[in-house]
């Protein structure tokens, strides 16, 4: 799994996100560039390629094991963004931030927002994507191995039922476990939107989607864009991505 993610990663870097930074931000390969939740560095390995000054911060060791024996060249660290200490560790100001599918896994997002703001420089930008809460795979019940991997709206069931239909259909506790959680700990489109006024982050892109950029690579499936209609874009949109600027 950890050897799909990695080319995953870097095959998503080179069709999607350069093209997007490119045309959002011209001047992007020049940035300094951090990225929270970095998993095993792929968009990491081919930044570093094109010589783009990157560093990254990953909550699983194990994981960054994986980074680093892939390019021991990185700057990577296991860290939170959470911490009280990260910004002083990271010891710099940051032009572009990269949060791809992390946020929603933090429950404390007042540090999280704030350690980010601190660590952006004037002007700087923040790019993040995340399933809202109420989205259909939010629960993340696709990584399971049985039948419930293909169940949309999982995680708004019931606890004891999401644990039940687990238990019958053999699906491994931890993933169940983690629908729950993720589902408890989630993030709506309407409390990110208030995070963002709370910061004063100005929004340079913002696109909801019906089949995210994403799947093209997972599923071989087109992008199709959700319009941004109250209420319904929390259930129907199965991804958030943003292009923020510090204020």
């Amino acid at each position: 799994m950890a050897e799909k993610h990695f080319f995953e990663q870097q095959e998503y870097t080179r069709s999607y996100l350069i093209p997007y930074f490119h045309k959002h931000m011209p001047s992007f390969e020049n940035f300094n560039v951090l990225e929270i939740g970095c998993g095993e560095a792929g968009l990491m390995n081919v930044f570093n390629e094109m010589g783009i000054r990157t560093v990254g911060v990953e909550l699983e060791p194990s994981r960054v094991e994986i980074a680093r024996q892939k390019n021991p060249h990185l700057n990577i660290q296991v860290g939170d963004i959470t911490d009280p200490k990260i910004v002083n560790s990271l010891g710099s100001e940051f032009d572009l931030i990269i949060m791809r599918d992390v946020i929603e896994h933090v429950p404390d997002r007042e540090t999280a927002l704030a350690h980010l703001y601190q660590l952006l420089r004037e002007s700087g930008y923040l790019y993040v994507t995340f399933p809202p809460r109420f989205s259909g795979f939010a629960g993340h019940q696709q990584n399971g191995k049985t039948l419930l991997r293909y169940i949309p709206y999982l995680h708004l069931l019931p606890k004891f039922l999401i644990a039940s239909l687990g238990r019958l259909f053999h699906e491994n506790p931890a993933v169940i476990r983690a629908v729950t959680e993720n589902y408890q700990i989630g993030l709506s489109i309407r409390a990110f939107k208030k995070y963002l006024k709370q910061y004063k982050f100005a929004v340079i892109q913002w696109d909801l989607y019906l089949s995210r950029p994403i799947y093209q690579i997972r599923f071989q499936a087109p992008v199709v864009k959700f319009p941004s209609v109250p209420l319904l874009q929390e259930f129907l949109a199965f991804g958030c991505e943003c292009l923020l600027q510090k204020g």
